[in-house]
């Protein structure tokens, strides 16, 4: 799915809208999915992450698509602007520093490796994003970090430290999904 620069212009006022209403309302906007084309209307999996000056502010996201693409991204910003854990609810002042950037899931499909170096040489860096399942843990990483995590080797250790396991684990019940996004940002 590859969204025209009026949708993609839409998606990000939704969520720029959505982080607003937030502030002076305490909730996420709610979107009448009639409003907007059939496109948007999709039920697509997001993850919305918040920068300030290129620092990570907030991000939130749906690893299983559940709800239309505009309710997605509105429930999303809105989370990532007050609701992530990692830090505290974006204030008024921030509000006008904040770069939003918006993902937007493909399906995910499992991967199919022999070993832990044959799953490394078909990692695709800057295009794959991962979900690693073990043992009731599990983790992502969109295809952004391999920004700040380029070689692959590294990119699975640190995934496997998100998902709560050891940087050298292995095991042969390893699951590992790809996926990849269609990146909109409101800075270029």
């Amino acid at each position: 799915m590859s969204l025209t620069n009026e949708q993609q212009q839409m998606l990000l006022k939704i969520a720029k809208d959505s982080i607003a209403h937030g502030l002076k309302n305490g909730k996420a906007l709610t979107v009448n999915t009639k409003d907007y084309s059939a496109e948007l209307q999709e039920i697509r999996a997001t993850f919305v992450t918040l920068e300030i000056s290129g620092a990570l502010r907030g991000c939130i996201g749906m690893l299983e698509a559940f709800q239309p693409l505009v309710v997605d991204i509105a429930k999303n910003a809105f989370l990532a602007a007050f609701r992530d854990p990692r830090f505290p609810p974006v204030s008024v002042a921030e509000y006008p520093k904040l770069e939003i950037h918006l993902s937007i899931l493909s399906p995910s499909e499992p991967m199919i490796f022999s070993s832990e170096d044959d799953l490394i040489c078909q990692l695709r860096p800057h295009e794959d994003g991962l979900i690693m399942q073990e043992d009731g843990l599990r983790g992502t990483f969109l295809p952004s970090v391999w920004d700040s995590l380029p070689e692959p080797r590294q990119f699975l250790e640190h995934l496997k430290l998100k998902t709560g396991l050891p940087k050298n684990y292995w095991s042969d019940t390893l699951k590992i999904r790809r996926y990849h996004c269609e990146i909109i940002s409101d800075i270029d």
